[in-house]
């Protein structure tokens, strides 16, 4: 049943090929049809994976300038909450806590000069994992979600410029 459903697969690759192959009579078709079952079995080797993550919280406080000129990284914290409701009535809130790293040179900037402790906050990035070495010379492992797009709300006692 499996090799029916590749067989199948493959013989309406090759049959959509050629008829581009006619369609176009360029060789570079014709090169693409005499390759089509190595690049298939390539793609077969090849997933596609995803590591995306949004967060939409609170900034913790001011944001803050490391690394040196040649690596420069803005960095900043988010609060997010999570509320439990237990069996008797009594209401719980969680607070998980992000380290969010922004390399990119403009958002970088914007994020240093106009995001303020305390403000709403929707961050997308990816999660990335490292190690750091403490001032004991230990080294600890680290998560922190690098910032792809990160969109300040205005506060509503801001005023608008």
């Amino acid at each position: 049943m499996f090799l029916r459903k590749v067989m199948s697969s493959t013989t309406r690759q090759i049959r959509q090929i050629q008829q581009i192959k006619r369609i176009s009579g360029t060789r570079l078709f014709s090169e693409m049809a005499e390759t089509a079952p190595e690049i298939e079995q390539e793609s077969q080797k090849i997933e596609k994976s995803m590591n995306q993550v949004t967060l939409l919280g609170r900034v913790g406080g001011e944001p803050q300038k490391r690394g040196n000129d040649n690596h420069p990284v803005v960095t900043f914290s988010v609060a997010t909450h999570t509320n439990y409701k237990y069996d008797d009535g009594n209401v719980v809130q969680r607070t998980d806590w992000h380290k969010i790293v922004v390399f990119r040179p403009a958002l970088r900037e914007s994020v240093y000069r106009f995001m303020r402790k305390g403000q709403r906050v929707l961050v997308q990035g990816k999660l990335y994992y490292g190690e750091i070495k403490d001032e004991n010379g230990k080294i600890r492992p680290t998560t922190s979600i690098i910032a792809e797009d990160v969109v300040m709300f205005q506060r509503k006692d801001e005023d608008v410029d």
